[in-house]
């Protein structure tokens, strides 16, 4: 297994795996076991290694199996969801900290092909991404839809990030949720 930040390179990988578990192309027999809600285009993974350094991956024998984006606000404030997000993110805190988008990161999606769920993948390649954006941000945010448990049980349970609050937004209900990213979660 190998663990690495995105390079240009992978962007049609990436965009395959993404592909395969969207909310809008996924088969629908796979929806249950965790899907992807944005799309995403070449340029905008472009950005997100260029500009973020923000594109983590997991190979397995030379193969994408998994990835997780994370990026800092202005980043996702082009997408509706995260703009919301953004405009409510003062109004919570966290550990005594009040959150805001210079002490704060927006973490995922995260895509783990289905022949490596249940398997260390997800820890480890949350643990790889956590570390290398705590120099830059204390804490970690995210949201999951009420419509996949499965990635709710993944992160609440086996991760250990913590719902602070709920919201809708756009007829779908979410969780909001946060973790500090100076706990290492892999020892």
């Amino acid at each position: 297994m190998e663990l690495r930040k995105g390079r240009l390179i992978d962007i049609p990988a990436v965009l395959d795996l993404h592909f395969k578990y969207q909310i809008d192309s996924i088969k629908e027999e796979d929806k249950k076991d965790g899907f992807v809600t944005t799309a995403f285009t070449k340029e905008e993974l472009t950005s997100l290694i260029e500009n973020e350094d923000g594109l983590f991956l997991c190979f397995v024998d030379d193969k994408l199996v998994a990835y997780v984006m994370c990026a800092s606000w202005s980043f996702w404030s082009v997408w509706p969801i995260f703009k919301y997000m953004l405009k409510n993110l003062s109004k919570l805190s966290y550990k005594g900290l009040e959150l805001s988008e210079f002490n704060s990161y927006q973490y995922g999606p995260i895509c783990i092909d289905k022949s490596q769920r249940g398997t260390d993948v997800l820890s480890l390649l949350f643990d790889f991404a956590r570390e290398e954006m705590n120099s830059k941000y204390p804490i970690l945010v995210t949201f999951i839809n009420k419509n996949n448990p499965r990635s709710f049980q993944a992160h609440t349970r086996k991760l250990g990030l913590e719902v602070i609050t709920e919201f809708e937004f756009n007829n779908n209900n979410y969780y909001e949720l946060v973790y500090d990213t100076s706990v290492k979660l892999v020892p």
